[in-house]
């Protein structure tokens, strides 16, 4: 049994999905992928050829014993789903993607292990990929009480170009536009992904709990000019208003997205105006970072941003048309170049 998903950027709502708001983001063209067969015994043995590591466990013990212990949590959620299992796995998982960085690798990795799993349960199902992602999520998020939205699981397990909504409902939907090609660049600094997830999302949510006392209507999805901040430091006023802008550009880029003809260049700058409020009013930009996106925007990309969560990791830079040129230009900057495009959701 071969399964494999892909990596992932975010296009526009970068750090807006844990609040509620929708995010567009789009599957790539680097993968993860697992190979595994059925064991005769109880055992998962699961080798990592790309980290030089393995990790066993038994079925009969499926306690956590480490955080973000995904692939216990992941049979633990396919059992809550209904599947059940009578014999253990042997598996190899390898990625292209690359890992730690912003992409999603290891969204990547549970997706195709959830796949994985719903073929090699003894009753195989054929869940549809909206369903794997909602599973993915469950196993990286719910069952570790981690801060993260559900962007990552749900686009590399639906593939393509998406606008994702969680509130009211959860809400995904593909967006047909096709952009072209883009260049990712990984600076190849160490991120500590946990812990500016807790300080962009929990920073904001307090600001959001004492605008709701002189706003009790407030909604983040329509709010405009009309709310009162007068309970706010300067500091959270901004954060504020960069969360409204943030909104804003990425409304702008869904209406660009629509059309017939996209204007590429204007999607090019509705990308560059993003990272500027991800990078002075959220703070994740690093020197390196700017001179990946500064070097790209001179060798003629249309626009880039930083990608994920920052403090490091990988940035995109929008160029179709003109790859390689942008591709040398990260390499020369010191970060490693990936020429990417849209691509499938897991197989």
């Amino acid at each position: 049994m071969e399964v494999s998903a892909p990596g992932r950027i975010c296009l526009f709502g970068e750090h807006q999905d844990y609040l509620g708001l929708p995010v567009i983001a789009m599957a790539i063209s680097l993968r993860a992928k697992i190979t595994g067969r059925r064991r005769s015994d109880h055992h998962v043995i699961i080798h990592k050829p790309d980290l030089d590591e393995s990790e066993s466990f038994s079925l009969d013990d499926l306690t956590y014993s480490k955080p973000r212990d995904y692939f216990k949590s992941g049979i633990v959620v396919c059992q809550d789903a209904g599947l059940t299992f009578s014999n253990g796995f042997k598996c190899e998982v390898s990625s292209d993607i690359p890992i730690r960085a912003g992409t999603s690798s290891s969204s990547a990795i549970t997706v195709s292990w959830i796949q994985f799993l719903s073929q090699m349960a003894d009753t195989p199902v054929n869940w549809d990929q909206k369903k794997i992602g909602k599973l993915a999520y469950k196993t990286e998020v719910e069952e570790f009480n981690e801060p993260g939205g559900m962007m990552d699981q749900y686009t590399t397990a639906m593939g393509g170009l998406i606008y994702l909504q969680s509130e009211p409902d959860i809400r995904v939907r593909s967006v047909k536009a096709q952009l072209g090609d883009f260049v990712l660049g990984d600076s190849n600094e160490p991120k500590d992904t946990m812990n500016i997830l807790l300080r962009c999302r929990d920073t904001r949510l307090e600001i959001l709990k004492k605008l709701q006392k002189k706003n009790i209507k407030l909604d983040l999805h329509y709010c405009k000019d009309e709310v009162n901040l007068s309970d706010l430091s300067t500091n959270e006023k901004i954060l504020f208003k960069g969360t409204i802008r943030n909104r804003d550009l990425l409304q702008q880029a869904l209406n660009e997205l629509k059309k017939k003809e996209l204007d590429h260049n204007n999607i090019g700058r509705l990308l560059s105006e993003h990272h500027v409020v991800l990078r002075d009013v959220l703070q994740l930009s690093t020197p390196k970072i700017e001179s990946m996106l500064d070097a790209s925007l001179t060798a003629g990309a249309l626009g880039g941003k930083i990608n994920g969560s920052g403090g490091g990791g990988c940035m995109f830079a929008y160029c179709p048309g003109n790859t390689k040129e942008v591709a040398l230009a990260i390499e020369r900057s010191g970060g490693d170049a990936y020429i990417i495009n849209q691509d499938t959701g897991v197989i």
